[in-house]
């Protein structure tokens, strides 16, 4: 887990009040150090579940975590002495994932999710637990979090154990651009370590934090591609020759989708004032491949996929899911709100709907290597001696294959647990990294794409593309120049990556057309 240092410009101020939050919002966050204040109204009801908890705790009647062990020792009554040791053991028990650390804007959003799910007023933590996490936040002290160990199912227990260590004076923090000890970053910062009170351990780590952190970035991420996705495919699309008919607007009136619609408006916006499209347009060629054809409807379906998942997650944000939860004076129930199927499913999809961008990207790729529409094989005229492009779509084929291994759906498996207590889990946690993982491949496909489209534009000149396939085709060359000879093209490809997780060409695009889709 690595992050800059970050300045007044990076921080992004978010006030927790009794609104939903929007996810929406977590585009503006994403990859910048957060700063939370939250509502007096929210401590209010903080304090009250708070007040019911500890009223609970000095009773007789047993409470699933407040006043008993936990999972398959549900049924151990634990006594008043113990409690605070019981949530203590609860944290260090349960700090046992493993694997590559979580990286620093998941982070982030996993602790911003935390506060917002606690402030909801069900929980029954102490308003003093609460501003320990908040402290964590806004003085960007992130907890080095594995990213295995959890089944999503009792909440992501183990993730959220690590997540929350800190506070008690426990594990490793990235702060201040080093990875070091919490003790050493919160003594720095000024702050302390935590007790945790009856049933405060169980509410911190019981919750789908983890999987909901990476699926807010997902979704920013995914949003962001399904833009570049459509630039990418207008400048293969300009550069093969291929037809505009196919994104016509009363074709996609026949069957409209969403996403399909929203497709065939970019593509036709980017390529408006094309002289390359003028000089075919009298050709004999009846149809193009499907890669160029049914960009509409294979990305517009990404699109929909998105806007599902979107609403899934819109919901998981302002929800409570740890257990028990308090209801009111009188109730508190032991139930299930922690499982993560809701997100682990969505998840899934997000996973299936980003592979496909990068599948269809490979098979333009492909396709514009080939010669079609009189540009050079393998997109360079002296090959023999040089390989030209060849090597680049082997790359982003390597990466499709990969991705059609993670896209298969991590939620349909279930491993019984905690003596049986836990039979059915999600693997929603599973579902997340692997997602992201698919991402990172579908971007790297997406940026090979740019590159190869870049260069096979240079051969139609002196025609001029599309308002906005030249507005990224110049942008695309103010840091990769065209090759007339073989070159390292990795590093072309680290350049076009870093250009498309920049947004740069889309703001260039859109400053020239206007805001897409």
């Amino acid at each position: 887990m690595d992050a800059p240092r970050h300045h007044e410009r990076d921080l992004a101020r978010i006030h927790i009040g009794t609104a939903p939050m929007n996810v929406t919002a977590f585009d503006e966050w994403y990859e910048r150090r957060l700063e939370v204040t939250i509502d007096d109204a929210v401590w209010r009801r903080v304090n009250r579940s708070r007040n019911i908890v500890e009223a609970l705790a000095r009773s007789h009647e047993p409470i699933y975590g407040v006043n008993t062990g936990l999972g398959a020792l549900c049924n151990k009554r634990i006594s008043a002495e113990d409690l605070d040791l019981l949530q203590d053991n609860l944290i260090r028990s349960h700090a046992v994932g493993m694997g590559t650390p979580v990286p620093a804007e998941v982070v982030r959003f996993m602790l911003l999710l935390k506060i917002q799910g606690l402030c909801l007023g069900a929980s029954g933590v102490r308003a003093e637990t609460v501003a320990r996490l908040a402290d964590m936040l806004n003085a960007d002290i992130l907890p080095v979090i594995p990213t295995q160990g959890s089944l999503g199912a009792s909440g992501d227990l183990a993730p959220l154990a690590h997540m929350v260590s800190p506070m008690l004076g426990r594990g490793k923090v990235l702060c201040d651009g080093r990875i070091e000890t919490a003790r050493s970053a919160f003594e720095r910062h000024g702050l302390s370590p935590i007790t945790l009170g009856a049933k405060e351990g169980l509410a911190l780590i019981n919750g789908t934090q983890f999987m909901c952190g990476y699926a807010v970035a997902l979704l920013v991420r995914t949003k962001r591609l399904l833009k570049h996705a459509d630039i990418i495919a207008a400048m293969t699309l300009e550069a093969t020759q291929g037809s505009l008919r196919p994104f016509a607007e009363e074709l996609h009136q026949l069957r409209p989708h969403h996403g399909a619609l929203e497709t065939a408006a970019n593509v036709r916006r980017l390529m408006t004032e094309s002289k390359i499209l003028e000089s075919h347009l009298d050709c004999d060629r009846v149809q193009d491949p499907y890669s160029i054809r049914c960009v509409p409807q294979v990305h517009g379906a990404s699109r929909d996929a998105v806007r599902h998942v979107e609403g899934i997650v819109q919901t998981e944000i302002n929800s409570v899911t740890d257990n028990p939860v308090v209801i009111d004076e009188n109730t508190v129930i032991s139930g299930g709100n922690f499982h993560g199927q809701p997100l682990a499913l969505a998840l899934d999809y997000l996973t299936i709907a980003v592979a496909e961008l990068a599948s269809i990207s490979e098979r333009r790729v492909y396709l514009s290597l080939s010669g079609v529409g009189g540009l050079p094989a393998l997109l360079m005229k002296d090959t023999g001696v040089n390989s030209g492009f060849m090597l680049p779509q082997y790359t982003a084929a390597a990466l499709v294959s990969e991705n059609k291994t993670l896209a298969h759906p991590a939620s349909v498996d279930s491993i019984p647990t905690s003596l049986g207590q836990e039979d059915h889990v999600s693997m929603g946690a599973i579902a997340a990294v692997k997602a992201w993982r698919t991402m990172d491949n579908a971007e790297t496909v997406l940026a090979i794409e740019m590159m190869c489209a870049a260069q096979a534009l240079d051969f139609r000149a002196p025609l001029s593309p599309g308002r906005g396939v030249a507005a990224a085709h110049g942008e695309i060359r103010k840091v990769i120049t065209h090759a007339d000879r073989d070159r390292s093209f990795g590093e072309d490809i680290e350049e076009s990556l870093a250009l498309l997780r920049a947004q740069k060409v889309a703001k260039t695009v859109e400053s020239r057309v206007g805001e897409l889709t």
